[in-house]
């Protein structure tokens, strides 16, 4: 994604950064082709993620913030829906810069204000998605890494000969089986050169590559069989099979997972379908950014480290290792942070501007914006829709997420949504949707079920996390515009009337204790009927922009409970932590410009850079608490909107 990041001030005057397109850029077009609009969108996890993100699909890839609901395997259905995601969009003349001129820039949704001094200057942020390196940090502050690939020696485990014993033909009537996708009642597999180890060996292999089956041996005309056979109908398909796992093990084996390219439900599904198990047996602590590498760690249910090794033979931009056994899961959000390394491409800022810009970064930090992922990139922002479920009016919320809406979107669904116009027929709209996972495949299908007299429970169909993303996305945008408004009217200070927490407990600062605290210890809240706020203008602030969204700030309680906001605080400055940052001069920019986790256990050399290169990188190290977006570090750095729209309008050539 070839994204120019513009020289901006405080007012935001932008001027166009555009690099030639080189021979090497024309013969990346078959490449570019590939890259779909989908491709480019990823999410943030406020329970677990800091990830920078830029997205440019509708409501559905917009997960919100504490999203770990898998969409289960529907099989036939699901594949059908990633062959058509994964196929090429339909022709459409417009640029992908005219679409996102629909899409929303940052003063849109309250982003406005800078803390820092320095003057602006531009870079290219993720040019490759290698120059973006995302390293969790779990909860006790080790950071992920992938150095080791080694499986924990086990006597327990099924000799390397399972994984290869069974035919493709095998293992599809046993898959078949397994799912209860005919009506054969079990399946023979022919031993042949027949000894006991052999048959002991495909015994090992059907019940340990399908959890749920039973074997048993038998005599058919002087022959040797091995029948597969449910050992609980379907009550065993979910669940590897209890007494096959060995006490002294942890039921759950421990994994680091890297990736590339792929966020992290993506990933899991790919897994889940590898292994043929159901995703929801997998846990994280959080979701990574898709376009980039990212290092995290998984557990899973009693599934072998041997069985996960061996996929590193067959899966492509993802790699498993630092295997070990537990008797534990992960829990979404139980992580410190993330650890970013980040390179900016191309940059102009001198080096006293970079020194100023990271210094300031270092000692003051940024402004704890939510970044422009959480609030959707189409001409229908995500907080609009959200506003429309606090207000009651699910009409507008079904006019929302269903009407036409310019901008980038798959064919698809603007032939669905020009039908839903014409007919308001949910019907006729679905047949126009091959794609049924999406939130408006969901909703129509909810529509047909409940009827259009009940938009209430039509919209319950969609997954409570993606339901829930709306509103939270209110919450955001209405903490940004506030937070700028904070900043304007007080500075980088803290005054009498601000919030801060005492252990979990928000308190006002009065006027004599002002000294005591400063802006990094400020809080300020998001609405809902637990929290309390500033008593300085910024209070009644509050209460004005709910008002003309025509809500009430003293009764956020929603008469449907899982819309009822009780709000939350957040820190309006953050300082990242182990902040390093070194320029470094290349020529060619499909170079990386320094080694991951893979390259190191590759034993790849270090890139040899030139030491008068044509262009300069900022190559930048820090690290960030949950709930925080490298985008909007970035974004206080360069002094640029980080917006697609903005982006795209100040360069459209788009690599890799």
């Amino acid at each position: 994604l070839h994204c120019a990041l513009n020289m901006e001030t405080v007012e935001m005057n932008s001027v166009s950064l555009k690099r030639p397109c080189s021979e090497d850029d024309v013969a990346n077009a078959d490449e570019i082709k590939r890259q779909k609009i989908s491709e480019k969108s990823t999410t943030e996890n406020d329970s677990g993620q800091s990830v920078e993100t830029v997205t440019e699909q509708t409501d559905k890839t917009l997960l919100e913030d504490t999203k770990n609901e898998i969409i289960p395997n529907e099989e036939s259905e699901e594949q059908e829906d990633e062959e058509l995601e994964d196929s090429d969009e339909d022709g459409d003349p417009e640029s992908f810069a005219d679409m996102m001129k629909h899409g929303l820039t940052e003063s849109d949704v309250g982003i406005t204000k800078f803390v820092s001094s320095h003057k602006g200057f531009s870079g290219i942020l993720k040019e490759r998605y290698s120059d973006f390196v995302v390293h969790e940090i779990g909860k006790d502050g080790r950071v992920s890494h992938l150095d080791d690939f080694s499986v924990p020696v086990d006597d327990e485990d099924p000799s390397e000969e399972t994984f290869t014993v069974l035919s493709d033909e095998d293992k599809q009537r046993l898959e078949e089986l397994q799912l209860l996708k005919n009506k054969e009642t079990s399946v023979s597999i022919e031993v042949i050169e027949d000894t006991k180890e052999k048959r002991t060996v495909i015994h090992q292999a059907v019940k340990s590559l399908f959890p749920g089956l039973e074997t048993k041996t038998e005599d058919r005309d002087g022959k040797k069989y091995i029948i597969a056979y449910h050992a609980a109908g379907k009550k065993a398909l979910a669940n590897p099979r209890k007494h096959s796992w060995p006490k002294s093990r942890g039921n759950y084996c421990h994994f680091v997972l890297y990736k590339e390219n792929k966020d992290t439900m993506d990933a899991i599904n790919v897994l889940s379908k590898f292994l043929r198990v159901k995703p929801n047996i997998f846990s994280y602590m959080g979701t990574k950014d898709k376009r980039a590498i990212t290092v995290q760690e998984i557990a899973v249910l009693r599934i072998t480290a041997q069985r996960l090794a061996h996929l590193n033979k067959c899966l492509m931009n993802f790699k498993l290792g630092n295997f070990s056994y537990k008797n534990h899961p992960l829990k979404l959000g139980e992580l410190q942070g993330n650890h970013f390394t980040v390179v900016l491409r191309n940059i102009t800022g001198t080096d006293d501007q970079i020194e100023q810009a990271m210094h300031s970064l270092r000692e003051i930090g940024f402004i704890n914006y939510y970044g422009m992922q959480r609030f959707g990139t189409t001409a229908v922002p995500t907080y609009q829709i959200g506003r429309a479920i606090l207000q009651n009016n699910w009409n507008e919320v079904m006019d929302l997420i269903l009407k036409p809406r310019p901008g980038a979107e798959k064919g698809y669904l603007v032939k669905c949504r020009e039908e839903w116009a014409k007919t308001k027929d949910p019907a006729a709209a679905l047949k126009k949707l091959p794609v049924k996972r999406c939130v408006e495949g969901q909703l129509l299908r909810g529509l047909l079920k409940y009827g259009m007299k009940n938009i209430i429970s039509a919209f319950g169909i969609i997954p409570r996390n993606n339901r829930l993303m709306y509103i939270h996305s209110y919450q955001s945008y209405v903490w940004n515009n506030m937070v700028s408004k904070r900043i304007e009217e007080y500075g980088l200070r803290a005054v009498p009337g601000d919030l801060t927490l005492k252990g979990a407990t928000a308190v006002h600062i009065e006027e004599g204790e002002v000294d005591n605290y400063t802006i990094h210890d400020v809080v300020m809240p998001l609405p809902g009927f637990d929290v309390i706020y500033p008593k300085h203008k910024i209070g009644e602030a509050y209460k004005e922009m709910l008002v003309a969204d025509n809500l009430d700030i003293n009764n956020m309680r929603h008469k449907i409970r899982d819309y009822s906001l009780s709000g939350a605080y957040r820190k309006i400055i953050i300082r990242p932590q182990n902040v390093s940052w070194e320029v470094v001069a290349y020529d060619d920019p499909r170079i990386p410009l320094f080694t991951t986790d893979l390259d190191k256990l590759e034993g790849k050399p270090l890139p040899v850079l030139p030491t008068d290169g044509k262009f300069r990188a900022l190559k930048m190290e820090f690290s960030l608490p949950p709930s925080t977006y490298a985008t909007m570090a970035i974004r206080e750095v360069l002094k640029m909107d980080t917006s697609i729209k903005n982006q795209t309008q100040l360069n459209t050539t788009w690599l890799r």
